[in-house]
């Protein structure tokens, strides 16, 4: 079937001179998309299970802790201080093999003999990055401690803002499905030939832009000040001081980072009459939603790459935040990468709403881009 263009001279006359301005249409717009929004079920169940998911992350590791901290131990001083405990001991030979698995992983930490005879227990404990809190408590007198690769930031701490921010960004940026259904709905029950009679087209893509970022950020902005009594209510206060400006800079980079996405999923609702067909449209977006997940998590300990992402605008709304909690980023390199962003969202926006307005009205196979964007007024 061939694509074909069903807008009457009249609805596009009524397009341009509606009664109502762009602005009041916009908002009229976007009340309707909120308000049919907030009645489904499904948005509330949704926003309760993430509440519910942040009291978890913040309260479960205080009541459930890990299995007992495991350490290298050299000689039989270290051993016997170490059995006393409830430590895992794990003997080694010398001092050399056990830095070898305290930086492998294999053990949380050593106890090796105290050469220079600064420990009333005569052995030392040797970290990674940061003190190992668990190790030095479980002693009954806290020895001296050497780190290896000294850091502000643990590497768990690090990890779990970094999946956190990601996981976040990636499951509120899939919001925009729904966006891109309402929009193919419209044109598959003919409802949007009636709407642009009265309303202009950018109105239309603006107002549910509005209308669904609306919801979308109202959400954030409540997870955001949750989270911090979910942090304090499982004695994770240390965290919570190193976590709150980067979640200070997550949420500005989060809005202009949705808004940006937002506007992909109304085109790629636009360009298709049929809810069968909205897949295909719609892959290009759903890879630019992973490339932050994906690509933060798994590339968070190298330097380089996170410092592209931070400036990538459909990955720095993660990278960034990320960066700046391990303080690794300058302290322009925010803002830089903010402006960055809304100059793409600023670009981005005026391209969708071309795109938009040329491939709204038109029905029967998936429009071209090329298309819809020669047939835009």
């Amino acid at each position: 079937m061939s694509t074909q263009t069903v807008s009457p001279p009249e609805a596009t006359e009524a397009t341009e001179t509606g009664s109502a301005s762009f602005w009041t249409a916009s908002r009229l717009v976007a009340e309707r998309e909120i308000s049919s929004q907030i009645r489904s079920k499904g948005y509330w169940i949704t926003f309760g299970m993430f509440i519910l998911g942040i009291l978890a992350m913040g309260i479960l590791p205080s009541l459930f802790g890990g299995g007992a901290p495991s350490v290298a131990t050299v000689g039989a001083e270290s051993e016997r201080v170490v059995a006393e405990t409830e430590l895992e001991a794990q003997p080694v030979a010398d001092a050399q093999e056990a830095e070898a698995l305290v930086r492998e992983g294999d053990v949380d930490a050593a106890v090796v003999p105290d050469t220079d005879g600064e420990s009333p227990l005569d052995v030392r404990v040797i970290g990674l990055e940061d003190t190992p809190e668990d190790v030095v408590a479980a002693l009954s007198v806290a020895p001296p401690v050497d780190l290896l690769e000294p850091s502000d930031v643990s590497s768990g701490a690090q990890y779990l803002v970094t999946f956190v921010f990601a996981l976040f960004f990636f499951v509120f940026a899939m919001y925009g499905m729904p966006l891109a259904q309402s929009v193919v709905t419209e044109k598959q029950t003919r409802i949007v030939e009636i709407l642009v009679s009265t309303v202009p087209i950018r109105s239309l893509l603006a107002g549910k832009i509005a209308g669904h970022s609306l919801l979308v950020f109202a959400q954030v902005a409540i997870l955001a000040m949750i989270a911090p009594l979910a942090l304090r209510m499982g004695d994770q206060g240390a965290l919570l001081a190193m976590l709150a400006p980067a979640l200070g800079w997550f949420v500005p980079f989060f809005i202009l980072g949705f808004i940006l996405l937002a506007t992909m999923w109304s085109v790629a609702g636009s360009i298709v009459s049929r809810q069968e067909d909205l897949g295909s449209s719609t892959t290009l977006v759903m890879m630019l939603v992973m490339l932050p997940y994906f690509g933060v998590t798994f590339l968070q300990d190298n330097d380089l790459a996170m410092t592209i992402l931070s400036y990538v605008p459909f990955s720095a709304a993660v990278a960034m935040p990320v960066r700046l909690f391990s303080e690794d980023a300058r302290t322009w390199e925010p803002f830089a990468a903010m402006a960055l962003l809304a100059v793409a969202v600023v670009v981005c926006v005026l391209v969708a709403s071309r795109l938009y307005s040329g491939s709204l009205l038109q029905t029967g196979t998936r429009v071209k881009l090329t298309q819809a964007w020669s047939q835009a007024e």
